[in-house]
């Protein structure tokens, strides 16, 4: 389906209202011409929608509708204090289903998958925006726990943020300064001590019984790509299978890159979606999404 002569895309801005309250805003790219298939691409936590522009436009060139988005209480779908009670859950099992109904319901006629980088790859692990979909990619999608960080620096940065400063911030402003943090876009309270209680526990969030995450992730029977990179020092293997080993009955296939791999210095946790990982590592996903679509490679 590589069709290098597809080149003009257009871009809309939408509101999608979430049933539980309020709404996502995003952007829906569409090819030139007649959609093959559609992809949502389901953001990582304080990740601002823009960092998927390039990827989500690589795919419309190629044929795909792409739908990309903010959770509410960051970026574009609102601030943080006035969506201050929203926790991690809320957007993995609340903003997710919603941004795949609504795409399914613009698109029902296409087949429909899905690219979630970290926390969305979790919301589809745990079930969450898989009715129909054909399969999907988990990008540098792993269990977060503090302790499993095997680079020292990094984990004292990352404890200090999570167990002290995250938390402190969320419970005096309601919001926590994630730019000023380090940590992307600012976010709801709530959702920061999710977060910093699940980053304590051995199992990250299978070991929070209120997420029934065992017997979610058992139900997942959707194909699914999981990917990380070598230089990545949060989603190191061993934490990406700490997710990924819980799908009993799915296939799973992982890959891990280097970036000796993808032509470039460094990927970490961020790199895949910037442009720099074009060449490489894109045609990767564009030929499994392709696949798993049912479309002949062009």
């Amino acid at each position: 389906m590589r069709n290098n002569d597809v080149t003009s895309i257009t871009a809309e801005r939408i509101s999608i209202p979430v049933p539980a309250g309020g709404a996502v805003a995003g952007t829906l790219r569409l090819p030139d011409g007649a959609p093959l298939a559609a992809v949502v691409i389901h953001p990582a936590t304080a990740v601002a929608e823009r960092l998927y522009t390039g990827f989500s436009e690589y795919l419309a060139e190629n044929g795909f509708a792409v739908l990309t988005y903010d959770y509410r209480g960051t970026g574009a779908s609102g601030s943080p204090k006035a969506n201050r009670q929203l926790r991690m859950r809320d957007w993995m099992n609340q903003d997710v289903p919603a941004t795949s109904a609504w795409m399914r319901d613009r698109f029902p006629d296409l087949p429909h998958l899905a690219v979630g980088h970290s926390l969305g790859a979790h919301a589809m692990a745990l079930n969450n925006g898989l009715e129909d979909l054909r399969g999907f990619v988990g990008v540098a999608s792993h269990a977060g726990v503090t302790r499993a960080i095997e680079d020292r620096k990094e984990r004292f940065r990352v404890g200090l943020i999570l167990s002290f400063l995250g938390p402190l911030t969320g419970r005096l402003l309601g919001a926590v300064p994630g730019r000023k943090l380090g940590l992307g876009e600012d976010m709801p309270g709530a959702a920061m001590l999710e977060w910093s209680g699940w980053s304590k526990k051995p199992n990250y969030f299978f070991d929070d019984p209120s997420m029934d995450a065992a017997r979610r992730t058992a139900q997942v029977k959707t194909d699914a790509l999981v990917i990380g990179f070598t230089d990545d020092l949060w989603a190191t293997p061993g934490q990406i299978n700490a997710v990924f080993t819980h799908l009993v009955n799915a296939s799973v296939e992982r890959r891990t890159y280097s970036p000796a791999d993808a032509g470039i210095p460094a990927i970490g946790h961020m790199g895949f979606f910037r442009r720099s990982s074009r060449e490489k590592l894109w045609p990767e996903v564009l030929t499994w999404l392709t696949e798993k679509a049912g479309l002949s490679p062009q």
